[in-house]
């Protein structure tokens, strides 16, 4: 598979089959992405790998609070401005209602927030989660850093037939995630990374882009 290839078809996957993955697989795709871009050669992430009892046990403890209508952790970083504006509110609403379509979420469900919060915390059936932090010392060129490793490894990821689904989720379970993997009070979750094979039989989402005439300007070129 080329760049382009992966590029195109890297997408947020919500339905993972239980096939499992190879060890040797995700450390061949986290050796790589070591290469991924570092403002000062920083490289300022730390990922734990989490698969087997252990997440099927995360797993449970996140359910079992997002069941109970538990709110989650507060927050360590806003995941969105707490005004969007257009074009990004219009992207957003739209990107949203065609995600939960998908899944058989109804708009109007009164239950539409628990049963979001629960398919996400099951980790859309995924074998394997991968748990990118960051030192609390960090900066913004740092957290721009993470964000470049983690396109990294999920390009690399599609390179080895597997798919991923990033969720910010995460972070309101941090303390039940944070506990179970060992990260100290030094580091910060920035997200989530569920990884696995696609399951078969189930609708296929791809949001649409916005045209790069929409984002890019040509100059002097």
């Amino acid at each position: 598979m080329d760049v382009y290839e992966a590029v195109d078809g890297r997408r947020a996957v919500r339905a993972f089959s239980n096939e499992p993955v190879p060890q040797e697989v995700l450390a061949r795709v986290l050796t790589a992405a070591t290469r991924a871009p570092s403002s000062g050669n920083l490289q300022p992430w730390h990922t734990y790998v989490v698969a087997g009892e252990p997440l099927a046990e995360l797993k449970r403890r996140a359910t079992a609070r997002a069941l109970a209508g538990d709110p989650g952790d507060e927050r360590e970083y806003p995941m969105y401005p707490a005004e969007l504006a257009s074009p990004y509110r219009d992207r957003f609403a739209a990107a949203a209602a065609q995600r939960y379509e998908a899944l058989g979420i109804v708009r109007d469900d009164p239950e539409r927030p628990m049963k979001i919060a629960a398919l996400n915390s099951e980790a859309f059936g995924a074998p394997v989660v991968l748990f990118c932090y960051l030192d609390r010392t960090m900066g913004p060129g740092q957290w721009a850093d993470a964000g470049m490793y983690l396109q990294t490894v999920m390009l690399l990821l599609r390179a080895e037939g597997l798919h991923s689904c990033p969720q910010v989720m995460w972070t309101v379970y941090r303390k039940t995630v944070s506990r179970l993997v060992g990260a100290g009070d030094g580091l910060v979750l920035l997200c989530g990374v569920s990884v696995g094979f696609e399951k078969e039989g189930v609708p296929r989402l791809r949001t649409e882009r916005a045209d790069m005439t929409e984002t890019v300007s040509f100059i002097g070129v």
